[in-house]
């Protein structure tokens, strides 16, 4: 059953993209409202998220917001494969923030990966995709999904911070819930005026706050608890791979060749790293 909740989760996540896309809001404004409603459900659904509220938490929720905002933004810009594929860079700029943040240092195996992530990277710059009705501006989504991996990564690291103090799992609970609230309240001086809203958007942005995020992260608690980590962040790679079909899907939306090679590259460094890590663990045990 715990693994049932990780694919709910991971299918809840793997949404955004195409929901996102389909609301008839500016990305300020979308990023604003859908984190605001994300905030109201989180406390409402989790218990944990309205514990563990401290200093630290504030500091890394800030962190995570930058990367919802961002990742919004390049939703809006990009396509939903390229937002996605390029925020599952993440460990790249976990491994090289390691040594300053962390005080983890770069170990010769994680050279490997850097080259290897570097490579899927480069494919979406060299890639030739021309803008579409979905995706207006690929090259400043992309850099602005690049920025969101980044935001990833901090948002990680300030996690592991976290969970060395008293806060726990706790406070990564309340990290998200604050990361959302920050999401909001930045954004939304960009988000005014808002010259539109019909039906559909306010259905996009609840949807997206209740279902995508709150009911995502209720499954996602309820999953953790009993899945081994490998197999729990293979599970939620999911979302990665389900976040193109979706937009593919509802609005017809295909990403480059060069694209998708990228995103496999990525993808499958991810699983070869995590897995790697894992079987080290174990050993050093």
């Amino acid at each position: 059953m715990s693994r049932l909740w990780l694919v709910a989760a991971a299918v809840l996540f793997s949404t955004g993209g195409a929901a996102i896309k389909a609301a008839h809001l500016t990305g300020w404004q979308v990023a604003s409202f859908r984190s605001g409603v994300a905030a109201l459900a989180l406390l409402a659904l989790l218990p944990d998220s309205r514990r563990g509220w401290s200093a630290r938490v504030i500091v890394v929720g800030a962190a995570y917001a930058a990367m919802m905002i961002l990742f919004v933004l390049a939703t809006r810009t990009t396509t939903a494969a390229n937002a996605i594929f390029l925020q599952s860079t993440a460990p790249l700029y976990l491994i090289l923030l390691g040594p300053l943040l962390l005080r983890e240092p770069i170990r010769r195996e994680d050279i490997l990966l850097i080259a290897v992530l570097a490579l899927g990277i480069s494919l979406f710059f060299i890639s030739s995709e021309k803008p579409a009705a979905t995706a207006p501006n690929p090259f400043l989504g992309n850099i602005l999904a690049v920025t969101s991996g980044i935001g990833w990564a901090l948002t990680i690291a300030g996690l592991r911070w976290i969970g060395r103090g008293k806060s726990g799992a706790e406070g990564s609970l309340a990290t998200v819930a604050a990361g959302n609230a920050l999401a909001f309240l930045i954004a939304l001086p960009m988000a005014f005026p808002v010259e539109r809203v019909d039906w559909r958007s306010l259905s996009v942005v609840v949807y997206l706050g209740v279902f995508q995020i709150g009911l995502a992260y209720v499954c996602l608690t309820h999953g953790l608890r009993k899945v081994p980590a490998f197999e729990a962040s293979t599970i939620l790679l999911l979302e990665t791979a389900l976040n193109p079909c979706w937009a593919w899907a509802v609005h017809g939306e295909r990403p480059g060749g060069l694209a998708l090679a990228g995103g496999v590259i990525i993808v499958g460094a991810t699983i070869v790293n995590t897995w790697w890590r894992t079987q080290r663990a174990g050993a050093d045990s």
